[in-house]
């Protein structure tokens, strides 16, 4: 047995009620009333789904809604058909996750800080110069997403702006003095 939801609010009931005597008056004079068919019942689904707006919103289940008095996000900007990637890749700071034009972009921004980690010579020529393989593919890429327009770093200007740095790092450090040893040399007897 099918049971039907009842909605107890009086507003709907009352437009129930016009919307049968409604019919009922059309019906008794023999006229189609001049609205189509389907019009009635759209209006009578506008009342009814009005109607238990206003129900719900007396019951409180609107109230505190996550971003209840903020403004909307997004309106009035372009229409972006990735949009909710790309709010992922931001509300969960993803890494790793998107185009490479994207990508190579914010690695570029970050490089110089990434280099002044490393502490060998070598090793910061290997990292640019896998940069500007990755630089390389992402160009010759048929795949389309937006342009790529990182452009390759000179290997040697790098190393020579890293090792400036590093110098400008240990000239700046205060000079440390050397380690004492806590425990003396064993001696053999």
């Amino acid at each position: 047995m099918l049971r039907r939801c009842i909605m107890t609010d009086p507003r709907e009931a009352a437009a129930r009620y016009r919307a049968r005597q409604r019919q009922a008056q059309s019906a008794d004079r023999g006229e189609d009333g001049g609205t189509p068919p389907g019009i009635a019942a759209a209006v009578d689904r506008a009342a009814f789904i009005e109607t238990a707006i206003q129900v719900a919103i007396r019951r409180g289940e609107f109230d505190d809604l996550p971003g209840a008095g903020k403004p909307l996000e997004g309106l009035g900007t372009h229409h972006d058909p990735d949009w909710w990637i790309r709010r992922k890749i931001e509300t969960e700071n993803l890494t790793g996750l998107g185009p490479p034009a994207i990508l190579l972009r914010t690695e570029d921004r970050e490089l110089d800080d990434q280099l002044d980690l490393l502490g060998r010579e070598s090793d910061v020529r290997d990292v640019v110069e896998d940069f500007n393989r990755r630089v390389r593919e992402a160009r010759r890429q048929l795949q389309g997403g937006p342009p790529v327009v990182t452009s390759p770093r000179d290997v040697d200007a790098e190393v020579a702006a890293w090792a400036e740095r590093r110098a400008a790092r240990t000239a700046a450090a205060p000079a440390e003095e050397p380690r004492r040893r806590r425990f003396g040399r064993r001696r053999r007897t």
